[in-house]
């Protein structure tokens, strides 16, 4: 569904449709229309903001979790570690900051200014 001219309550459906379908990056991109409408929102979708965020985050950080576990895990067995490990959890790190970035840039933004 082209999500360019919906209306709030349509990005608001769409989100909570991509929650069920636990699909977090669709939700994220719902919410950050509804929150760029320059708004003040209400209670219900700063929550839904903060879900599809948190999930998102969630995930990264689960991920993070395991490799460096695999990380140390080489280190500690005096394994050579695996530059392959180390370049993946940069790749990780590196997403987890634009996802953070992104979610500040969108309280700077559209939603400090108007509480």
């Amino acid at each position: 569904m082209a999500a360019n001219n919906m209306s709030v309550e349509d990005l608001v459906y769409m989100a909570k449709l991509a929650e069920q379908a636990e699909r977090y990056e669709d939700m994220v991109s719902y919410m950050k229309q509804v929150a760029s409408m320059d708004f003040e929102l209400t209670v219900e979708y700063r929550n839904l903001l903060s879900v599809a965020y948190k999930n998102v985050i969630g995930a990264l950080r689960a991920s993070w979790r395991i490799i460096s576990t695999l990380e140390n895990k080489d280190g500690e067995d005096g394994k050579k570690s695996n530059s392959g490990t180390s370049e993946y959890r940069q790749e990780i790190e590196k997403e987890l900051k634009c996802i953070c970035d992104d979610i500040l840039n969108v309280l700077d933004t559209h939603l400090i200014a108007l509480s």
